[in-house]
């Protein structure tokens, strides 16, 4: 039986066992890291498509590949790339030594430098309605191809979501672009080769020879057009781990052939570190990647296949742990293989992802499974993933993080995806602030499953038709919100995950997860919201300073609330040629009538699992003193939601981008 306390008052949390013991007999050393991005005053290589590789790589006699430049370049050097289309998989050899002394590469200042992992076709030949052939040598493909590689991998259905099992059908990494756009793959090579319809069609076969790929190219020659395939798994990620202290600024990639982002195998992404630390992903355009467009995260383990039989023995001997239904062997598995693999705060996470474009992704915008751990994902647009649905799985978002330990999310745009941001297995000390959600199509903004906290969401615009779908996770405080949908309560779980000791990698215990001990101040519910499934919650909550217009319900742990039941909002999210913009009506009054607290660690107390602070994910002291756009509050008053007003009325206001 499982411990459920609805009253904390004199009670610590029960730990199942000690993990850190029992899944390694060892302690994992948790020295904090930062990411400096300080530069260094190196050499600077320069590549140019009209150079050449036996080039010095200076300004006037660039290298013509980037992978060139990479197996030259040192710590602390530059490789800025000029105009044009690299199709090129950059795998660099080696990274920086620090954060000062890191190596770049980066487009040059106002030149457009695409890297793609596709290949131009041009010997089409015209088969039958508009469907045409080309038949390609498997020696073009190199050791890796696509239309040979099913894609595959843990929580994958190879199906449309709500079909059957019975039509389960195969996928490959493989795709056809026409001028820029891709093709839907076929079933059969009956359905290639039939009339063209709304999204036209593509089927490739391979025999020992040769790779035949039939298309549908309606109303046009494919041979005047721009045709391209998939021929790279990836764009630019390291063959290897341990490539530390790189960044990637400015460059425009896409169409890669990347497999399933399984959070129990390798995760690869059109661009990712590959397990390793320090990496900055900045001011990028990352678009068609067959499945992850940016990872942090997980490497490659032979062994990940039968990872449940290497979780040490004591853990899987505890029926209180091990035999709880839905736990999977392998997910523990995973996470006791890494620690051996040396899984800490010294080895891997501390990335800065910040200020991309990221669409056309069909599992997820950005994803990660224990690399992503203290980092910062930051003003990034992150839209249109998962948007032709031709499989599903439970990997699908605009960004998917298991184990967001210390992860700060913060300031992105998250639109148009599946769901907007989904934050599973143990995140702690996480801060999700300032975003704008809106418009993600699988009706939820947030998830948060199974974590311990404390999770921070705070300053955050959720305009979607669920904020959350489900909250399937303990200690959470939601502050200054303004929430436009609604969130349905998951009361019991009966996964039991692992948590850490605070601002650490180093397992402290398990414990089952009721969802509850949350805290909701300061919000601005505007439509749908129903606080009142929480009135027979299991679990205490904690609710203040919260406003409640229109229809939306409050709980029976409201204080100091405002109810304005006949107030219509009247919201929407506007998009304009400069931007997006929330059209809205508020109340300044909402100040005067009530006198609310200032937001702070001292106010939220300590999650109760992890006995753990809410915090600033580096652990500094919480102030939630400024609001979305940066403005100071009243701290002797603070306004109810998102924004820091004394207007009344209709108010129209840019909300991405911010500068």
């Amino acid at each position: 039986m499982m411990f459920l306390y609805p009253d904390k008052s004199n009670m610590k949390p029960i730990r199942y066992l000690n993990l850190a013991a029992l899944l390694l007999g060892f302690s994992i050393t948790a020295v904090v890291a930062q990411t400096d991005t300080t530069s260094y005053n190196g050499q600077e290589y320069h590549v140019d498509i009209s150079g050449k590789d036996t080039n010095p790589g200076t300004k006037t006699a660039p290298f013509r590949t980037i992978r060139h430049a990479a197996d030259v370049a040192q710590p602390g050097d530059v490789i800025t790339v000029h105009q044009g289309v690299y199709r090129e998989h950059v795998s660099p050899p080696r990274g920086g030594e620090s954060g000062q002394k890191r190596i770049t590469y980066q487009a040059a200042p106002g030149e457009h430098v695409q890297i793609k992992g596709s290949e131009l076709v041009t010997n089409w030949v015209k088969v039958q309605n508009d469907t045409w052939k080309a038949t390609l040598p498997n020696s073009f493909f190199g050791d890796f191809n696509p239309y040979t590689n099913v894609i595959h991998g843990g929580w994958f259905q190879p199906r449309k979501q709500g079909e059957p099992k019975s039509m389960d059908r195969v996928f490959h990494t493989g795709a056809v672009y026409l001028n820029g756009d891709w093709l839907d793959e076929a079933p059969t090579l009956d359905e290639a080769l039939g009339v063209a319809s709304t999204n036209a069609l593509w089927f490739g076969s391979v025999d020992a020879t040769n790779t035949t790929l039939w298309a549908q190219f309606e109303g046009v020659d494919p041979n005047r057009q721009m045709v391209e395939i998939n021929v790279r798994q990836t764009v630019f990620y390291p063959d290897q781990e341990g490539r530390n202290y790189i960044t990637v600024r400015g460059f425009d990639m896409s169409q890669a052939a990347t497999q399933w982002a399984s959070p129990i195998a390798v995760q690869y992404g059109l661009i990712g570190p590959h397990w390793s630390k320090g990496w900055i992903i900045e001011s990028n355009k990352v678009s068609y990647s067959r499945c992850a467009g940016i990872s942090l995260g997980k490497y490659d383990d032979p062994r990940d296949k039968d990872a449940g039989k290497y979780v040490s023995e004591t853990l899987k001997a505890n029926p209180k742990v091990w035999f709880a239904p839905s736990n999977r062997e392998e997910t523990f598995g995973v996470i006791d293989l890494a620690i051996k693999h040396g899984w800490s705060k010294d080895t891997v996470g501390h990335h800065i992802v910040r200020n991309n474009e990221v669409f056309n992704c069909e599992q997820a915008g950005i994803v990660g499974h224990l690399g992503a751990v203290f980092s910062v994902i930051t003003g990034n647009s992150v839209h249109d993933t998962y948007v032709r649905r031709l499989f599903h799985g439970s990997e699908q978002a605009g960004i998917k993080i298991h184990a967001a330990i210390d992860v700060e999310i913060s300031h992105n745009h998250l639109y148009r995806n599946h769901i907007g941001i989904w934050l599973d297995w143990m995140a702690q000390g996480t801060r999700v602030t300032g975003n704008l959600f809106h418009d993600n199509t699988g009706d939820q903004d947030l998830i948060m499953e199974i974590d311990h906290g404390p999770i921070v969401v705070d300053n955050n615009i959720f305009l979607s038709p669920f904020f959350a779908r489900g909250v399937i996770s303990r200690s959470v405080a939601f502050t200054h919100n303004l929430i436009g949908g609604k969130m349905p309560l998951v009361s019991w779980n009966l996964r039991i995950p692992p948590f850490c000791k605070p601002h650490s990698t180093e397992i402290a215990g398990v414990h089952d997860c009721p969802s509850g001990d949350h805290s909701f101040y300061n919000n601005l519910f505007v439509k749908d919201f129903d606080n009142s499934e929480y009135d027979t919650h299991m679990l205490m909550v904690r609710q203040d300073g919260n406003v409640f217009l229109d229809a939306t319900k409050h709980s029976r742990y409201e204080k100091n609330a405002l109810f304005k039941p006949d107030f219509d909002s009247g919201i929407k999210i506007i998009e304009k040629p400069d931007g997006w913009y929330l059209e809205m009506q508020s109340d300044k009054a909402w100040k005067s009538e009530r006198t609310r607290k200032l937001v702070t660690t001292e106010l939220l107390g300590t999650a109760w699992v992890p006995d753990q602070p809410y915090t600033n994910p580096d652990g500094s002291p919480l102030k939630i003193n400024t609001d979305y756009f940066g403005k100071q509050r009243d701290e002797s008053n603070p306004f109810p939601g998102p924004f820091e007003t004394t207007e009344t009325g209709r108010q129209l206001m840019k909300v991405w981008p911010l500068n």
